[in-house]
Parts: C-alpha cells; structure tokens; sequence
C-alpha cells in the first residue's frame, strides 16, 4: 500500500479537498481529509476569469501561481494535521481549479473565426510550484490528453468509481452533486460491460448563486429556504426544456453554461410589473431581470430542477442497463448530499432503488472527489488508463496527466 494525496476544488469553488489515501491494486482507502477556503481576494479573481473580461491574461497567471500555493498549504495541512511525512507520500494528484470547459468548441471568440475554434479544457493551480513548495511529485493537468483524443475531459471519476465502488453482482450509480452534477452507472465487477457517465446539468451552483443574492448566505443548509417556497410549474417545464438536457452522451458542461446569465434569461420570461419590481439594491446582479416570482419559489424550482434531472438520468440509464431495481443501489455524495430537501426529493423520485451516501459504502461524501485525483495519480504512476471513452467520447484509453518532479 502506497500513499497519495488528492487535491480537489469544483465547480463551487467553497475550497480545497485535500484527502489522503493508501493505495494498492485491489484496495483504496481514505485515510484522512482537510479543507482550507480560498481566501476572499483570490476567489473574487477566481468568479471574474470565469467570464470574459479585460486584463484576463495577468489575472490568469497570478491566479494559476495563487491557487497553486493554496493547494499546497491544503496538503501540507493534511500531513500536518496527521502526523504524516512528506517523504511517504508517493504522489500528489491535483485537479486544479477549473475556470473554463468549452470540449466542443462551442464558444464565441472575436479572434477567431467558427471554423479555427478548438475544444478546450482550463483548470489552474501550477504543478510546479505544489510540488516546490511540498516536496512531493505531483501528477496533474488530468483532462487535456482525453481532449486530445476527442474526448469531454469529463467527467474523469467514473474510473475510479469502478475501481472501489463496483459491486460484484449488482448495479450500482453513483451520483456526485457539487456545483454540476454528474453521475456514473457501474455495471457489476463480473461483467465486461464499460462503466456509463456523464454531467446530468446543474447541481448546487444556481442554488448557491440565488440564495446568496437574495439572503446573502453562500449555501441553503439543509434546502430550508427551498422548502419555504413552491415550485413554479411554468418555470421548471421551461428549464427542462434546455438544450443540454436533451444531448445524448457523452456531455459534460460547467458554470460556464449554467450560470447566472442562464437563469436570468428563463427568469425574464417571467417578468414583474414596473410597480413590483425590487428596488436595484435589492435586486443583486444587474443582469438579472426582476420575476413575477417570489425569490423563495425560484429556489424551490431549482432545487426541483436539479433533482428531477438527476432521477431522470438515473432511472434512464439503470432501465437501459437492465438492471434489477430491488438490487440496485444509488449512491450520492458531493456537498449536495447536505441538503436534506433534495436528498429527499431524489429519494421520492427513485421509490424502486435504495438512495444512500457514499457513508453507507465507506467514505464521506466530500471526501469522494478528493479520492478519485489520488487514485488519478496512483493511475499514472502505474500506467493505468485514467478515462473511459464510453464516457468521456475519447478515441482510446490512456493515461492522464503530468509528472511534475
């Protein structure tokens, strides 16, 4: 058994994961995590390079130098708070912070004419300047070579999913709920069968964004604001009616797509009377029209949104997969599994499975991401392909990432 760290911030951006592991071929167990929020300045810089605007290129490259010293203060905190030495960690395995996914090209650029654009993939947090100030290597920059191949570069966890989490005779979907969701559907250990995955659309990212404009908190806890609200029925069918709902795998997307500006344009739809609208102070984002609806049924229809395309997606491909719903577990982890309103609500949707966090299977639900990078560089190391091209769309499987000594 060697040891490894996994270094993790998603789409929410609340902070860095760092998780130690102790890796084998047929085992890999959690050992230990700590968390450590960016600090304000930094994540600030962090929302702003998720949009287009000026001086992006100097932001960029203090930024990649910024996080890169914050996920290493996560790991040392990690070793620290363990009693670990640094010279039994084999290797660090850092996702970085993604700012930009854009796989298909689908992205308007006024340099570029639509033919010359390329898919991408941008996650910062320097290698270099982790493992120099760890003294650990560090395996990183996970999601470009699947590009490379033709791939989504996401979602890269189902790998590992299979890896630990497949049972030897039953189905079994795993459902990770940061700020996008994604789920992964593993076929038994025993079978050939290819694992299935992909990103189901949003998870908590529009639920953080309307609660903090309207209550100024950076999370619903528990959904107890969700559920002082009523789903707007026009609204959420409105939602469901979004384009990337109905793409077939592979897909993947980020808050690049589902953001504000996203539900401010189905909000608009909706638009309040001159005489009710919220005075500008109150109003938050300036690109937000006012709604005839009350803030706290928006938040209970975005809850819904997210439930009911998760369950959809998961009912789906458990059916197509033929899979015994007496037997077969659903599996949640991810910050989502804290809201206890939409635990429930994807509970009430998926009454023939059994609905249980990563808990229930040995790992905390915010330690299972962290998890999969440290397995991620466990990969590399071993030459173990880190992508499966049923569901990232790649031409081949292959190892991913970097060696940064």
């Amino acid at each position: 058994m060697a040891k490894f760290i996994g270094l993790m911030s998603g789409t929410s951006m609340d902070g860095v994961d760092a998780v130690l592991c102790e890796i084998s071929e047929h085992e890999c167990t959690t050992l230990g995590a700590y968390s450590l929020p960016y600090p304000e300045s930094l994540l600030r810089a962090l929302h702003a390079l998720c949009v287009p605007s000026t001086d992006e290129v100097n932001t960029l490259a203090i930024a990649d130098r910024w996080v890169a010293e914050v996920f290493a203060q996560a790991a040392l905190g990690l070793l620290n708070k363990y009693q670990v030495s640094a010279k039994t960690i084999c290797a660090i395995g850092s996702h970085g912070q993604t700012l930009r996914h854009y796989p298909n090209s689908d992205i308007q650029s006024a340099v570029f004419k639509p033919q010359d654009m390329r898919g991408f993939t941008c996650q910062i947090g320097d290698p270099s300047t982790i493992a120099a100030l760890t003294n650990i290597n560090v395996v990183a920059d996970f999601r470009r070579k699947d590009i490379a191949l033709g791939g989504q570069g996401a979602p890269l966890v189902p790998a590992y999913h299979a890896a630990v989490f497949s049972d030897p005779e039953k189905y079994r979907a795993l459902v990770n709920i940061g700020g996008i969701a994604n789920i992964t559907v593993l076929p038994p250990s025993q079978s050939t069968k290819p694992p299935k995955g992909f990103d189901t659309g949003p998870g908590n990212t529009l639920m953080d964004h309307w609660i903090k404009r309207h209550q100024n908190q950076p999370y619903d806890k528990h959904g107890d604001w969700a559920r002082q609200g009523q789903v707007h029925a026009e609204l959420l069918a409105r939602l469901l009616e979004d384009k990337y709902f109905a793409l077939s795998p592979p897909k993947s997307t980020g808050r690049e797509y589902f953001n504000p500006a996203w539900l401010a344009n189905y909000l608009s739809q909706f638009n309040a009377p001159a005489d009710k609208r919220q005075h500008p102070r109150q109003q938050g984002d300036a690109n937000t029209s006012p709604s005839s609806i009350p803030p706290q049924d928006v938040q209970a229809t975005l809850l819904s949104l997210t439930a009911q395309t998760i369950a959809d997606d998961v009912a789906r491909e458990l059916n197509e997969c033929g899979a015994n719903d007496e037997k077969s577990d659903v599996v949640i982890c991810g910050g989502g599994v804290f809201n206890l309103a939409l635990m429930q609500q994807l509970k009430d949707r998926l009454p023939a499975y059994r609905v249980v966090t990563s808990e229930a299977l040995g790992i905390h639900p915010q330690h299972v991401e962290g998890a999969a990078f440290a397995w991620l560089a466990y990969a590399y190391i071993h030459d173990i392909p880190g992508n499966i091209p049923a569901v990232t769309g790649a031409s081949a499987a292959t190892v991913l990432g970097g060696l940064y000594k």
